[in-house]
């Protein structure tokens, strides 16, 4: 069963979109906005994961989520960087970053977090790039999910390579957290248009 930051009420997603109730009713009652309605009331539930997909369909700042976070996963070898990683960019912005080692750990993660964005690092072993975007791309709840590379190497063959086995950007190691977090909202509202 969904936990209550989960599922949000027509108020919450008004205060997140900055309108009022009254709209909200309006896209979910044009069927716009899916979710569901409570047995035997007219009160109305909006899965988050329903609210992301409407704000990136329709260019809304994900920032305005206040319940939790927007979820995102690192898949990173190394446990220091990917803590790291998590605390800088869940102090910088309203992205709860978990991360993981492996690519099973991600797959696993990834359906259970249902995240907005999944930054790979290139060097994790086991998992080529245009694997682990077609894993990612056959799972239909992942299907609107920016894919970010972070790669060691500026050449731009290599940059290339990753964008044409799928991946929506290529960050070069070492970057800014200003840099991810740019990364990542580009990727999440371009989401919509896959």
């Amino acid at each position: 069963m969904a936990s209550e930051k989960d599922v949000l009420t027509t108020g919450e997603v008004a205060k997140i979109c900055n309108v009022a109730p009254r709209t909200v009713s309006k896209w979910f009652d044009s069927g716009k906005l899916r979710g569901y309605r409570i047995p035997g009331s007219k009160d109305r539930r909006i899965p988050r994961e329903q609210l992301i997909r409407f704000m990136k369909a329709h260019n809304m700042p994900l920032e305005n989520i206040d319940s939790g976070g927007i979820a995102l996963l690192a898949v990173v070898s190394d446990t220091d960087f990917g803590e790291a990683l998590a605390l800088a960019v869940e102090r910088e912005s309203n992205y709860q970053l978990q991360h993981v080692r492996s690519a099973f750990e991600a797959g696993a993660r990834a359906q259970e977090i249902g995240p907005a964005a999944i930054i790979v690092d290139t060097e994790v072993s086991g998992m080529s790039g245009r694997d682990a975007v077609r894993a990612v791309r056959n799972i239909e709840s992942l299907r609107e999910c920016g894919l970010i590379a972070m790669a060691a190497s500026s050449d731009s063959g290599a940059r290339e390579a990753l964008l044409q086995d799928g991946y929506d950007d290529v960050l070069v190691k070492p970057f800014k957290t200003s840099q991810l977090l740019d990364a990542v909202n580009k990727v999440c509202l371009a989401g919509s248009g896959r």
